[in-house]
């Protein structure tokens, strides 16, 4: 399939290009960028060095990724930024190759929507699926997990851990980890509830949104501590897949969760 790529682009040699690829008018492409096959990339775009893109992810306008990471500790090394397939970065969207320290790789999975103006910087690791709202701000070396959500204007804090069906409210500051399931929102973020709606879309049976809901009062609502909970938890509940991740989540955190 023939690429159409607009004359007032400026490419560097060593860019590999796949089939099908459309790049609009006055679009960067630095060195050592590999994009896949049916990538589109729009008008104004910088595509810095390092940087693979999945096959069929679209980029819009004014994007700029793959640029070098804002931390004083980076002296030039070769890091890297990867995009998985099918994901979507709209206007504006900024995202930072990783660091050495960080392990030099940033990367954002398969499958996400980051909406105008959100930024992703040095050595996040964002699972597949995830979507960020309109100007949230990641922090370097944050994680999150499949299908989070992060609503627009949140300021992510670093080394934070989301996890997987998160959903955090818009306008929220995280400096401590979300654990999974759970809707959260505030400054600074706080549990609100488990996002019974978000897992029902995603096909989560009605017996294993119970279960969360149960796990979660033992963290939320009862006044014992961390320790105390889980040890209810893992007494009182069945070990199913969904129980087990937020103990593990819960156990591995090195911020703390939010409550």
């Amino acid at each position: 399939m023939e690429c159409l790529i607009d004359p007032s682009a400026i490419i560097d040699t060593d860019t590999k290009i796949g089939e099908g690829v459309v790049i609009g008018p006055n679009s960067i492409i630095g060195p050592k960028v590999i994009i896949g096959s049916g990538v589109t990339i729009g008008g104004n775009c910088i595509i810095d060095r390092y940087t693979t893109i999945g096959n069929g992810c679209r980029i819009f306008s004014h994007a700029i990724i793959g640029t070098e990471p804002q931390d004083l500790k980076f002296k030039g090394e070769e890091t890297y930024l990867t995009i998985g397939p099918n994901t979507t970065i709209r206007e504006f969207v900024t995202i930072n190759r990783g660091t050495e320290g960080g392990g030099g790789t940033t990367r954002i999975g398969e499958g996400c929507f980051l909406m105008a103006y959100s930024h992703v910087a040095h050595d996040c690791q964002i699972e597949n699926h995830v979507i960020l709202a309109n100007a949230a701000t990641l922090g370097g070396h944050v994680h999150i997990g499949d299908h989070a959500s992060i609503g627009g204007l949140t300021a992510i804090h670093q080394f934070v851990n989301i996890g997987e069906y998160a959903f955090i409210g818009g306008c929220s500051a995280v400096s401590m980890d979300v654990p999974p399931y759970v809707r959260a929102v505030g400054n600074r973020v706080r549990i609100v509830d488990v996002n019974s709606i978000g897992l029902e879309r995603k096909g989560f049976s009605k017996e294993s949104i119970t279960y969360i809901k149960k796990a979660y009062r033992y963290l939320t609502l009862s006044k014992m501590n961390t320790s105390q909970a889980l040890e209810a938890i893992e007494k009182n509940l069945p070990p199913t897949e969904e129980v087990q991740k937020i103990i593990n989540f819960i156990r591995s955190s090195k911020r703390g969760i939010c409550r």
